[in-house]
């Protein structure tokens, strides 16, 4: 089995846990929550495994005598619920724990099946038999009263195989890995000099520093910093402040410092080279992204990836470099009368951020599941294009979303930031914004207010200072997520913040593809993520779905599985390693809104529903065609079809049960927990105040010298993997900026 690599970053490994965990359950809680993580992933004989005459191999024999109820799996669940959690979230879960800890309560919630003919009669959930807790697990799942319940379980069942599938020893290693057929990439040297950090000469990383040494460190950076002792503040001055480093905020601050201005990044991210990545999958959803990869909507439907490090999205995308489709830029441009989305400038901005980030347009070798979509693609007689990458053409990297090992990938902390920090910007690491300084507007425009910078503080406990960043112009660009809040919470009313949110949702089709079938190749988690692409029509030119494939590590294929039981789950993980997936992507009509930091709604219009129910059906025909033995669906139920042998028949009739559910939320007794990885629109430009939160040149109308640069502008969502717009729109913008500022 590989081992980690050694000179990976301290943040990006595993290892034993060094500090005592705070989670602070109960003895009763941690109980119930023992006996849920053994009920759904428990010990099992060896004699449960099938499908083969040769005695199970001694790491499947392990495999399935693992049980998630063996330490530290409770404690580290509840440790990331506690972390993680909304807090309703964390209140239902440790009230159902709690409940489950008494027999009253047990009886409650199981109904029967906790009843003895001994005394005391009632048990509680522990001490209930195995398979009588799997059948409560079972009914809680079907159940269309006791949705909150389920909810709670959909928590603890996701927490519970994250945790056993992604942590690891210190080597890197996990019990489970060997078993299913998975190892860490860990053979890439990286393309750039090992002791080169691009990045270097304008980084400043407030992790690093103290109270004393962070001044220092920022005037050596060319800035004039002020420490008010009073007030506990540290006033730095520059030109231009931006909040956020991703697709966004990366070529603004490339395009500003050009032009001459002293630029300040906050990245409240850790920054992170090709050296120091580890492709492990826990610790890097830990460090690059949000919440840790673990950031549902409010009603638990949705999960939701969004970077969270120096190069954003950018950092921890699967490469996809699609232009802006012609029909949506016409779209932006006639019927949202925003202008420069139709002329020739945006075009050209596209040729020049496809340049600067190295896109290529073809893949010399394909990875497993883009070999299975090109196959039935080809097979169906349908149209299946190459994905563009802003790698090179031989990139056979599978692990790119946890950071690209090889340095082959071109995000913005390789490319526009490099050109920033060139150019004498500064990038301030584990920094969060906290509120824009907004005071009143005495320079005679319309607008009642005028920015003149950010509060922001480090994310280190041991700097007790806030920072107080003064500029001349102030660009949020914090994402589609985070900018609206920010806005919000410094006091701007516009009644577009927030709203017009668009998640691209997904749901996701598989096949298994046993070893036998040679003519494919590979694993699922090898190779280039996205390479090709289908796009579902209606008609000749309407795109209702588009459909790619994605990334998905042991632990996060475990956790959007369906459970069934814990026999079925050990079954399907053995399988991990040849099961393809395919994404069915679409651009939403229906929308949500973001107000406060980690509070997202969204939901889904009719029309939505029906091209997702068109895109599964799709990519369902493609798996088969490819030749896969078995298909399916993440329906709670574990909705799948057996293909061998199967006629038209037979296939129509499994396809027309196919269809897009409702979240674990609705009182529906099938349901699907879906993902998203695009998020935009959450302040979107309008033609006047009534239309959007900012003008054609990204200013808020409310605000003077406060401007939007990053995937919460655009004015609807986008229907294709958005990078390229992101970048090109923000060029557009930041070029405008530069133009309106006085000069350097």
């Amino acid at each position: 089995m590989r081992e980690m690599r050694k000179d990976c970053h301290v943040l990006l490994r595993c290892g034993k846990r060094e500090t005592k965990y705070c989670h602070g359950f109960s003895s009763g809680e941690m109980e119930s929550l023992q006996s849920l993580c053994e009920t759904i992933l428990p010990s099992l004989p060896t004699t449960t495994v099938e499908g083969k005459e040769d005695p199970p191999t001694t790491a499947v024999q392990a495999f399935y005598q693992a049980s998630a109820s063996q330490s530290p799996v409770p404690d580290e669940v509840a440790e990331t619920l506690l972390k993680r959690g909304l807090k309703e979230s964390v209140i239902l879960v440790r009230s159902v724990l709690w409940a489950l800890s008494t027999r009253l309560g047990t009886f409650l919630l199981c109904g029967s099946l906790c009843v003895d003919d001994k005394w005391p009669y009632i048990k509680k959930f522990a001490s209930m038999s195995l398979d009588k807790r799997e059948k409560v697990l079972q009914s809680w799942f079907k159940s269309r009263f006791l949705t909150p319940i389920r909810l709670a379980f959909i928590y603890v069942k996701i927490l519970c195989l994250f945790v056993f599938f992604s942590r690891g020893d210190e080597n890197g290693r996990n019990q489970s890995w060997e078993a299913i057929g998975y190892h860490v990439h860990t053979d890439h040297t990286p393309t750039q000099p090992t002791n080169e950090r691009p990045l270097q000469k304008g980084i400043v990383e407030t992790m690093q520093e103290t109270e004393s040494t962070l001044p220092r460190s920022l005037t050596n950076k060319g800035l004039p910093v002020t420490m008010d002792f009073e007030q506990n503040l540290l006033t730095i001055k520059c030109d231009v402040v931006i909040v956020g480093s991703g697709c966004g905020g990366g070529v603004a601050a490339a395009m500003l410092s050009a032009s001459g201005h002293k630029v300040v990044v906050l990245e409240k991210g850790n920054y992170f080279t090709a050296r120091d990545y580890s492709g492990l999958e826990g610790p890097s959803l830990d460090q690059l992204y949000e919440a840790g990869g673990m950031l549902p909507t409010t009603d638990g439907k949705t999960m939701i990836l969004a970077g969270s490090t120096v190069g954003g999205g950018s950092a921890i995308n699967w490469s996809a470099c699609i232009r802006t489709p012609e029909s949506i830029l016409r779209e932006w441009a006639q019927d949202q009368e925003i202008t420069f989305f139709g002329s020739p400038e945006y075009v050209s901005a596209m040729d020049i951020v496809c340049e600067r980030i190295g896109v290529t347009g073809n893949c010399v070798k394909e990875g497993l599941q883009n070999q299975v979509l090109r196959k039935g693609c080809e097979e169906l007689g349908l149209e299946v294009n190459a994905v563009p990458r802003n790698s090179s053409e031989k990139h056979y990297c599978g692990s790119c979303g946890y950071g690209c090992q090889k340095g082959e990938k071109k995000g913005t902390n390789t490319t526009w930031l490099v050109d920033a920090v060139d150019n004498g910007s500064v990038i301030l690491t584990g920094c969060k914004a906290v509120k824009l300084i907004l005071e009143e507007n005495k320079g005679g425009s319309q607008k009642e207010n005028k920015c003149i910078g950010v509060l922001a503080k480090t994310l280190n406990d041991n700097i007790r200072f806030s920072l107080h960043i003064e500029a001349k112009a102030t660009i949020s660009a914090g994402g589609a997520l985070l900018t609206p809040p920010l806005l919000i919470s410094s006091g701007l009313k516009n009644e577009n913040i927030g709203r017009n949110l668009h998640l691209h949702p997904v749901l996701m089709a598989w096949g298994y593809f046993p070893e036998s079938n040679s003519e494919l190749k590979g694993k699922s988690f090898e190779g280039g993520i996205i390479t090709s692409i289908h796009k579902v029509m209606s008609g000749r030119s309407s795109v209702r779905a588009i459909i790619e494939t994605p990334l998905l590590g042991p632990a996060s294929f475990a956790t959007l599985c369906p459970w069934e039981s814990g026999l079925d789950i050990k079954k399907r993980l053995l399988r991990y390693a040849r099961t393809a997936h395919m994404i069915v992507i679409i651009r939403d009509q229906g929308s949500g809104e973001v107000k406060v930091e980690g509070r997202i709604h969204h939901n889904l219009h009719n029309v939505d529903k029906e091209n997702l129910k068109a895109g599964l059906r799709q990519a369902l025909r493609i798996l088969i065609a490819a030749g896969a033995v078995e298909v399916g669906t993440h329906r709670s139920d574990g909705q799948r079809l057996k293909c061998r042998g199967i006629d038209s028949r037979s296939l129509e009739e499994f396809l027309d049960t196919v269809c897009p559910p409702e979240g674990a939320m609705s009182p529906e007794e099938h349901w699907a927990l879906y993902c998203s990885a695009h998020q935009m629109g959450s302040c979107r430009i309008g033609k006047n105040e009534k239309e959007g939160a900012v003008d054609e040149n990204g200013e808020s109308w409310e605000a003077e010298g406060l401007y939007v640069c990053d995937a919460s502008v655009l004015p609807s969502a986008v229907g294709v993997n958005p990078m390229i717009t992101i970048q090109t729109t923000a060029y557009c913008l930041s070029k405008r900026i530069a133009k309106s500022l006085p000069s350097a």
